[in-house]
């Protein structure tokens, strides 16, 4: 089995792969917390062990990404303490050992990096990753496995709290697909420039991508929102939550093979 860490700048991913089944099982999630030790962590991963009845000992490699600087060092030692051995971390360290090229290494986040190689290993063509996070972000990856570069614009969660946040009589609202983008009233007012506004963005987006490679680019879709504007379905060869977790299990075998 093997267990792939993302550390993201909302929320902590602990996805478990198991060879056996061959797929993931359903992963589990703690908030990304920079002030909380490492003993907090081991012991949310001690719990969901027990819940889900998995053993540390089945755990044959440990791959760790992070986007959260702080807290590479608190998970990074946690996890090296639980398994006996250190995780595979995800950076320009390991870099080499992948089929992709990097111009920055040291720049791009390592989530991206993990959604880039999933999109090259599992279809070896101009593929752009629409990831639905704390950051919406546009990965475009080429079919010889090299890095053409990203976008980034605030997530759908973030746009809505920032409106929230810096409004005095605006609410936080439901992220909810309208049906008109004519807003009745404020909730629906709001989903209707959020989620309908994101969805031109995104398909924006695509085909300025796919227009500046010539049309060749297919597109795929991951992280948590990745699924709530269904209008966008249709740009997708792939929608897939565990996206930039399989990326991840392809780094870390890459790196284990050393």
């Amino acid at each position: 089995m093997l267990l792939a860490v993302d550390i993201g700048n909302t929320d902590t991913v602990f996805g478990f792969y198991s060879y056996q089944m061959e797929a993931w099982l359903t992963p589990f999630r703690v908030r990304s917390l920079v002030y909380e030790p490492a003993a907090h962590y081991e012991s949310k991963l001690r719990l969901h062990f027990l819940e889900a009845g998995i053993l540390a000992s089945q755990i044959t490699t440990v791959v760790l990404s992070c986007v959260v600087p702080p807290l590479l060092p608190t998970v990074r030692a946690m996890l090296t303490d639980f398994f006996g051995k250190p995780p595979v971390v995800v950076g320009p360290d390991v870099y080499p050992d992948l089929k992709i090229e990097i111009d920055h290494p040291h720049e791009i986040g390592s989530d991206l990096v993990a959604n880039a190689v999933a999109a090259f290993v599992k279809y070896g063509r101009n593929a752009v990753v629409v990831d639905f996070g704390t950051a919406l972000t546009f990965t475009t990856v080429s079919a010889e496995g090299k890095i053409l570069g990203v976008a980034i614009a605030p997530g759908l969660k973030t746009a809505v709290k920032a409106l929230f946040a810096n409004t005095a009589q605006l609410p936080e609202v439901p992220l909810v697909l309208p049906e008109s983008a004519i807003g009745k009233n404020t909730t629906h007012a709001i989903q209707a420039g959020i989620l309908l506004g994101y969805e031109g963005l995104v398909r924006g987006m695509i085909t300025r991508i796919r227009r500046e490679l010539d049309g060749d680019c297919i597109a795929l879709a991951t992280g948590g929102l990745s699924s709530i504007i269904e209008t966008l379905n249709g740009e997708f060869v792939e929608i897939n939550k565990n996206l930039t977790l399989e990326g991840l299990k392809f780094i870390g075998e890459a790196a284990r093979k050393d």
